[in-house]
């Protein structure tokens, strides 16, 4: 099983668009791109058109690879894969992580989230997130408000479904 992203962090986004990657994210990404070999640079992929989101989704090779994969396995020229060729090939931002850990955001990634002067990281399991302060905290209040919609004695992990043991299924 590939490692995933998991935690927070916040870093400084200098005045070139460079910010410096959670050492743990890059190992997550040097785990997930077949190219990678020690000492070289991993590659990711920045999806950035969804004009409903203030975050960039943050890709691993891999994980863009199974999404490229699904996409190409609907019927060529159906709406459904112009829109997500769009929106996850075209929309896109392929990038490596540079050899002291940074990331260069282009200008336009930088303003479609309103970034500037420091970004928050916030791991999604295959994938993370890049947002301004204020995209964080409209994220984090969102949490917040489902969490207290719930009975205070509902365990969020009751969302999930059970898995069958190793071999047994349903």
């Amino acid at each position: 099983m590939a490692r995933m992203f998991r935690g927070e962090s916040v870093h400084k986004v200098d005045s070139k668009g460079r910010v410096s990657i959670p050492a743990n994210f890059r190992r997550v990404l040097e785990d997930n791109d077949p190219r990678w070999t020690a000492g070289g640079n991993p590659e990711l992929v920045i999806v950035y058109g969804d004009h409903r989101q203030n975050y960039l989704e943050c890709y691993t090779m891999a994980a863009m690879a199974e999404v490229d994969a699904k996409i190409a396995r609907l019927p060529r020229g159906s709406k459904p894969r112009r829109m997500l060729e769009t929106l996850f090939t075209g929309q896109a931002h392929e990038t490596s992580v540079d050899e002291t850990g940074r990331l260069v955001l282009p200008a336009k990634l930088r303003a479609k989230i309103g970034l500037e002067g420091e970004a928050h990281f916030l791991a999604t399991g295959d994938t993370f997130q890049i947002l301004s302060p204020e995209g964080y905290a409209a994220k984090m209040g969102e949490m917040g408000s489902w969490l207290d919609d719930l009975d205070e004695d509902v365990d969020p992990l009751t969302f999930l479904e059970p898995t069958p043991p190793p071999g047994e299924t349903h």
